[in-house]
């Protein structure tokens, strides 16, 4: 059974750093695409970052480029999102989702699995 399951959103004032991790189970990290997602209050989902973890090729958001880094441990399973610089507008639950899937997909719709999410709140 594929799962995913967020963890490490909290509340920080602007400037500051977060980092999410992304614990995958079930299914072989290598073998697909992992993408970072966020919705606001009243807003859509929205692309954050996505990888292959298998040759370790991302694509960011251009909103969030420079501040934000997805990273993967093979061996543990799990996705990391290094957020830093955070801004009040980085609020939002961010989701990880999987795909089978070599190469990188900045769809939603495209993922097959998602996390519950985890909330992130920028405010000073």
């Amino acid at each position: 059974q594929v799962q995913l399951v967020e963890s490490g959103g909290g509340s920080v004032q602007p400037g500051g750093s977060l980092r999410l991790s992304c614990a995958t189970s079930g299914f072989t990290l290598e073998h697909y695409a992992i993408g970072w997602f966020r919705q606001a209050p009243g807003k859509d989902r929205e692309f954050v970052a996505a990888m292959n973890t298998n040759i370790g090729s991302t694509f960011y958001a251009a909103s969030v480029k420079a501040r934000f880094t997805i990273s993967r441990d093979n061996s543990k399973n799990t996705v990391y999102l290094q957020m830093n610089t955070l801004k009040p507008e980085d609020t939002a639950v961010y989701y990880c989702a999987a795909v089978p899937r070599v190469l990188i997909t900045t769809r939603a719709d495209d993922y097959d699995y998602w996390g519950k999410g985890t909330q992130v709140t920028v405010s000073s």
